[in-house]
C-alpha cells in the first residue's frame, strides 16, 4: 500500500458563495465524511497550510494577488462575475486551498508520503493569471506545479485535469512554457468555452473534448489514445491531478455520463504513467457521486482495488 497524505483545513468550509450556489461547503463535508471510513485509517492526515503571498505570486502577478488579498466584502457576498462570489471567509479558504496543493507537493518531495490528496475548496483551475472566474480565485494546481519548480528544483511538471469543465486558467498559465504540460478531458460545448483540440500551446497542451452524453468508453479512449501517451512522452518529474468529479453521470452541471469506476481507472493509469503524483480536488456537484468518486480516487492512490 502507498502512503497517502490527506491535507485539508476547516477554513475551506468558510467560503460561502451564497444560498443555492453549487460550490457549497457541503461538497467538502461530503468528501471528508467519506474519508472517515475505516478503509482510510492509514491516511497521513495533516492541515493544509495557508499559501503565502509569495507562493500565490508563483502563478499570478503581484497586482492580482494583492487585489485579491485586499478584498473585504464585510458581512456581504461580493460578485466577481456571474458565477464567482466571495464572502468573509472566501479569500482565506482559497489561500488554504492553494496551500493544500503546495503541502501535497511538499509531503511527497520530502518523502513523508508516496502520493497526496488535497481535499480543499474553492476549486482553482478556471482562475486565470489576472482573473478570478468559474468559482475559482487562485489556480491551486498551477501554483503547486510552480512551487515544485521553485522550491524543489524540478524542471518538468505536468498537470492533468479530468474535471468536466476545461481548466482554462491552468492552460492559460502553462501554454507558453515547454517545461510545463497540461492535458484535459472535458465536455464541449460547455463552460468556459475553451479547450478545443486545436489549442496545443507550444506543443505542451493536450485537449480532449467530449460531446454531451458521452460516457466512460469515450473518456477511457481519449486518455488511452491521446492523453496518457502524451503524458508519458513529456516524462514529468511530478504530476499534479486536477481531480474534478463532475463528469459523473449524476452531476447536475454538465451532461457527460462517466461512471464512478472510470475515475478509479484513470487514477491508476496516471499513477502508472508518473508514480510521483499529487491530487487536488476541483469540481463535483452531486454530493453522493462526489463522495463516492473521491473515496475511490483516494483508495486507488493508496493502492487499494475496492
Amino acid at each position: 500500500m502507498r502512503r497517502v497524505a490527506l491535507l485539508t483545513h476547516e477554513a475551506c468550509l468558510g467560503h460561502d458563495p451564497g444560498p443555492g450556489h453549487a460550490e457549497s461547503p457541503a461538497r467538502l463535508r461530503a468528501v471528508l465524511r467519506a474519508l472517515e471510513h475505516p478503509d482510510f485509517a492509514g491516511l497521513l492526515r495533516g492541515q493544509a497550510p495557508c499559501a503565502t503571498r509569495e507562493q500565490l505570486c508563483l502563478a499570478h502577478p503581484a497586482g492580482y494577488v494583492d487585489a485579491m488579498l485586499a478584498l473585504d466584502p464585510g458581512d456581504d457576498i461580493l460578485a466577481l462575475d456571474a458565477d464567482t462570489f466571495v464572502g468573509p471567509g472566501s479569500v482565506t479558504a482559497a489561500r488554504h486551498a492553494a496551500g493544500g496543493a503546495i503541502g501535497a507537493v511538499d509531503a511527497v518531495m520530502k518523502g513523508r508520503a508516496d502520493t497526496a490528496f488535497a481535499a480543499v475548496r474553492p476549486p482553482g483551475h478556471h482562475a486565470e493569471a489576472r482573473r478570478a472566474m468559474g468559482f475559482c480565485l487562485f489556480g491551486s494546481a498551477a501554483i503547486a506545479a510552480q512551487h515544485a519548480r521553485a522550491r524543489w528544483g524540478l524542471r518538468r511538471v505536468a498537470v492533468v485535469d479530468f474535471d468536466v469543465h476545461h481548466g482554462n486558467g491552468t492552460q492559460h498559465m502553462f501554454e507558453a512554457d515547454p517545461d510545463l504540460f497540461y492535458a484535459s478531458s472535458h465536455q464541449m460545448p460547455c463552460y468556459p468555452g475553451t479547450g478545443a483540440a486545436q489549442e496545443t500551446g507550444v506543443g505542451n497542451v493536450v485537449n480532449m473534448p467530449l460531446a454531451p452524453g458521452e460516457g466512460g468508453a469515450a473518456f477511457r479512449r481519449a486518455w488511452s489514445e491521446t492523453g496518457l501517451p502524451a503524458l508519458r512522452a513529456f516524462a514529468p518529474e511530478l504530476l499534479v491531478i486536477s481531480a474534478g468529479f463532475d463528469a459523473h453521470r449524476a452531476d447536475p452541471l454538465a451532461q457527460l455520463c462517466v461512471d464512478t469506476e472510470d475515475f478509479g481507472w484513470i487514477t491508476e493509469a496516471l499513477l502508472a504513467a508518473c508514480p510521483r503524483t499529487v491530487s487536488v480536488m476541483e469540481g463535483g456537484y452531486d454530493l453522493a457521486a462526489l463522495a463516492d468518486c473521491a473515496a475511490l480516487h483516494v483508495r486507488r492512490l493508496m493502492g487499494g482495488l475496492a
